[in-house]
């Protein structure tokens, strides 16, 4: 089950859902039904090193151009 993340359209309320399909979604602060689903991005932890080097702009050729 995916849990997602709402705004409710009544009281502003941000939330995340644990949701099941075709289960009907309410504001845990108020109980409206009517909610927005938002766009919810993720971060995912590599094997890699914490931090990465920076690339060069499209506008120059040197990686610290200060754009």
């Amino acid at each position: 089950m995916p849990i997602y993340e709402y705004k409710c359209q009544k009281c502003n309320k941000d939330f995340e859902e644990l949701v099941r399909e075709g289960q009907k979604i309410k504001c845990p602060k108020c109980g409206e039904l009517k909610v927005i689903r938002k766009f919810s991005t993720f971060s995912s932890r590599g094997s890699g090193p914490d931090s990465v080097p920076a690339s060069a702009c499209s506008s120059c050729s040197s990686s610290d151009c200060g754009s």
